[in-house]
């Protein structure tokens, strides 16, 4: 079995890549962890500007509000992708299932934990929520994960509180107005709601890269297409397609202003109210990547963060195996796309990190 946890490939580089165009679309059927948070913003905006059409590409999006059955139905091969978070790949890994991030999305998770105002009397920390229950979107998602993470990091050990599956949107907010959960966490458009009703605040906030490094102790890769490694493997031009579409839309919300974005969503995803949606847009746009390509301080933070409450994690090494992704990127600085740079630490041999030469540039497909 190879050991592909921290694998990049190619298709993360957010190289875009020409080709003709197919009489016959590709089809492929892609489950998001919940298609109206803006964190998932790419795969739904995608579609409404017609990149997957325009890649010769028939995609099909399942909306499925907790990450952990979207990662089921892709296992079951019910799904070819995933819109999720990378740290379920790292999480499979462990249990001999092979997946990796195709594209990245974001370097921040997107979410917070909100406490509500009804128990916020003396919470300052996570630490004051000993004894309480979490709502999180999914038992096994990774809402669970950080929240678990966060509880175990200000030394309270699992078993001392209580998580419960509430997912996102009305279902959160009706748990949390009847008192089913004092805290949980979220993300947008779900936190501008309680927080412009009153109904909570935010005891630890994820939204920005420099305040996930502050909570979680490093950049924390969250949303992306994450496929099985099987498929990536025989698939590679459908992938590729797929890696095209993605980065264009991350340049499109890099370029366009929240306004805009909301334009192109459907009406309901502003759950009535634009303007609280069009800041959480703006407010949040800085979390995604600029073109897809995985941060490189990023697998081994998710890994530390699993590592912290999973005891099959701790001091195992997953391999940080990269040949497959430096056999494509030395493809890559053969075909002068790519500037290498020998990076060199206090011990050990040198790292190498890659630089695109120009965002202009059409490599050849690999």
């Amino acid at each position: 079995m190879r050991n592909k946890a921290f694998v990049m490939s190619v298709l993360s580089l957010g190289l875009l890549v020409s080709g003709p165009a197919q009489a016959q679309s590709d089809k492929v059927t892609i489950m998001v962890g919940g298609m109206e948070k803006i964190i998932y913003l790419p795969a739904k905006l995608a579609e409404q500007l017609g990149y997957y059409k325009a890649e010769g590409l028939n995609v099909e999006l399942q909306n499925e509000p907790a990450g952990v059955d979207a990662e089921t139905q892709l296992i079951a091969g019910q799904v070819q992708g995933v819109v999720g978070f990378y740290d379920h790949t790292i999480d499979m890994q462990a249990q001999s299932q092979n997946m990796e991030s195709v594209v990245q999305f974001s370097r921040a998770p997107g979410e917070v934990i909100l406490v509500s105002t009804k128990n916020a009397a003396g919470v300052k920390g996570m630490r004051d929520l000993k004894g309480q229950t979490i709502g999180v979107t999914g038992l096994g998602s990774s809402t669970s994960f950080l929240s678990q993470y966060l509880m175990v990091k200000n030394k309270i050990p699992l078993g001392q509180f209580s998580l419960l599956a509430v997912g996102a949107g009305n279902t959160f907010i009706a748990a949390m107005q009847q008192n089913q959960i004092q805290a949980g966490m979220t993300t947008e458009p779900t936190i501008s709601r309680l927080l412009k009703t009153g109904e909570a605040r935010v005891l630890v906030d994820m939204r920005t890269e420099l305040a996930t490094k502050i909570a979680l102790g490093g950049t924390y890769p969250a949303a992306c297409l994450y496929m099985q490694t099987e498929y990536v493997n025989a698939h590679k031009d459908v992938v590729q397609k797929l890696a095209n579409v993605y980065v264009k839309t991350l340049r499109y919300i890099a370029t366009h202003s929240g306004a805009q974005i909301a334009a192109m969503m459907p009406k309901d995803y502003t759950v009535g109210d634009v303007d609280a949606y069009v800041k959480a847009m703006n407010d949040g746009k800085g979390m995604f990547t600029k073109d897809g390509v995985m941060p490189a301080d990023g697998p081994q933070t998710v890994l530390n963060v699993l590592a912290g409450f999973k005891p099959a994690l701790k001091g195992k090494s997953m391999g940080l195996s990269r040949v497959t992704a430096w056999r494509y990127l030395e493809f890559l600085v053969s075909r002068h796309q790519v500037n290498p740079k020998s990076v060199y630490g206090t011990v050990g041999r040198p790292t190498k990190k890659y630089q695109l030469t120009g965002l202009t540039a059409t490599p050849e497909p690999l």
